[in-house]
């Protein structure tokens, strides 16, 4: 157990697997400093949902880092001229990365991470990235995650003075249904948490996106219902 001073960054989207990784950095004694974005995507629903994981966590430090990346454009969450892809089942899900794929988006989010976790004297930043159940993204895998991490200490004033930072994924192996009886077992609150990548305007999730779908084989392996629904 670290001790509770210890300050950890931890990646908060509002979805399943960021919090689970909140609750999962909480658990190991952290002192959570979350970190949430407004970076162009199609709803903000997430942000609120955030907000309400971090009140449930009775987080302190929860940061909404504004950028646009819908400038930029190329992925159906940042552009309203591409559809997000809808199937019946799970099993329709393909093994090329997907339209909803954000260009190099996790690395923006980890440099911004980055950079308070300096701030904070924290070694710790914590990201729910999973290779199981990750509809393709490049920036999932563990291979990335190990390149940022040692991109990130040779790149930083804690770095380059022998202070190791890690980039913690405790997610990356776990299949959803795993991730999500961890998270029961850790107090996740799971009715607070959207996953769809294209809700409603009411804020329900629309249920035949490759995120939604994911998420119910999820609770569906985990033999639970799903709180949200």
């Amino acid at each position: 157990m670290k001790n509770v001073s210890a300050p950890a960054v931890v990646l908060l989207s509002g979805g399943l697997d960021s919090a689970t990784c909140v609750a999962i950095a909480r658990q190991s004694g952290y002192s959570i400093h979350a970190i949430s974005f407004r970076y162009g995507q199609r709803h903000s629903i997430e942000l609120t949902r955030a907000a309400a994981v971090a009140k449930h966590f009775g987080i302190q430090k929860h940061a909404i880092i504004d950028i646009d990346l819908a400038k930029l454009g190329g992925s159906a969450l940042t552009d309203m001229a591409i559809d997000v892809p809808k199937h019946d089942t799970a099993d329709e899900i393909g093994s090329d990365i997907p339209l909803t794929y954000v260009p190099a988006r996790n690395t923006v989010f980890l440099s911004y991470a980055l950079a308070w976790a300096e701030v904070l004297d924290s070694n710790d930043i914590f990201i729910g990235v999973n290779a199981l159940d990750y509809s393709g993204y490049p920036d999932c895998r563990p291979e990335y995650i190990q390149a940022y991490a040692t991109m990130a200490n040779l790149a930083t004033k804690r770095g380059v003075s022998g202070e190791k930072l890690t980039i913690h994924a405790p997610l990356i192996h776990m299949s959803k249904g795993e991730i999500i009886r961890k998270g029961i077992e850790l107090g996740v609150d799971y009715s607070l948490t959207i996953s769809c990548y294209d809700p409603t305007p009411e804020g329900k999730p629309c249920g035949r996106c490759d995120s939604c779908l994911l998420r119910a084989r999820g609770f569906a392996q985990a033999g639970l219902n799903d709180p949200a629904l």
